[in-house]
């Protein structure tokens, strides 16, 4: 069995003495591991760290064996992050998240959506913040728990869109919503159509829209309700929050 993939590193750890067993997100092969022999070596250390782009030839005896992979660099990403905190937590955050994917799936949409996402991030500004929220969103989807925001579950109406349920994962007007609004979420106006390409999106929004997917990620992640999100989420979330 052998194939040539792009993939993003999302997971490494060591096998033996100097072998390192690398887990990516590839484009057509979804989630896959496989072992890179040297891997510890000074050649491959600025190549497997998370987030960085490279070509993979992965090769087993068997499909369901753990395989060898050769990795060949495309970009090098990780570096340019490493000197801020804040988006150091979001590309670990996003590299564990997405280990939460089944394996040997293809989640084409998922690979891009990432792409998307860490070249924001490797990038001056703060548009990776909204986005972080809409990959969160997208890999709700993924999982088979995608949230319907389209229109209010009520009315029907697509406009003046305010809240969530935590129960149904749809989205609530203002006026239908008003009764309840202490048991429904934020719905941050940069996630609904009407408001999508209104421009900068503020700290505020993007942490209402970090504790709506947190909360649907806690109910929906595999081992739900057992094992908790990874703590760079947590903690990329609480940094964020702190500086309102």
């Amino acid at each position: 069995m052998q194939w040539s993939d792009e993939g993003i590193i999302i997971s490494t750890r060591r096998h033996g003495e100097s072998s390192v067993i690398v887990e990516l997100l590839t484009r057509e092969h979804g989630r896959h591991s496989g072992m890179v022999r040297g891997g510890r070596g000074k050649r491959h250390r600025p190549v497997l760290l998370l987030g960085n782009k490279v070509l993979a030839d992965w090769k087993a005896r068997l499909s369901e064996h753990l395989g060898m992979y050769v990795l060949e660099p495309v970009e090098l990403r990780a570096a340019l992050v490493m000197d801020d905190p804040l988006k150091l937590l979001a590309l670990q955050s996003v590299c564990a998240l997405t280990r939460s994917i089944a394996e040997r799936e293809p989640h084409p949409n998922l690979f891009e959506a990432t792409e998307l996402l860490i070249t924001a991030l490797v990038m001056k500004g703060e548009s990776w913040q909204s986005m972080l929220v809409i990959w969160e969103l997208g890999l709700l989807g993924e999982l088979g728990y995608g949230l319907d925001l389209s229109s209010c579950a009520a009315t029907g109406s697509m406009n003046d869109l305010r809240y969530v349920s935590p129960r149904s994962g749809r989205a609530v007007s203002a006026l239908a919503g008003e009764p309840y609004k202490d048991k429904l979420l934020e719905l941050p106006p940069f996630l609904t159509a009407e408001s999508r390409r209104s421009g900068e999106v503020s700290t505020k929004d993007v942490c209402a829209g970090l504790k709506l997917t947190r909360s649907f990620l806690e109910k929906n992640m595999p081992g739900a309700g057992e094992v908790p999100l990874p703590q760079y989420r947590y903690a990329l979330e609480e940094r964020l929050v702190s500086s309102l």
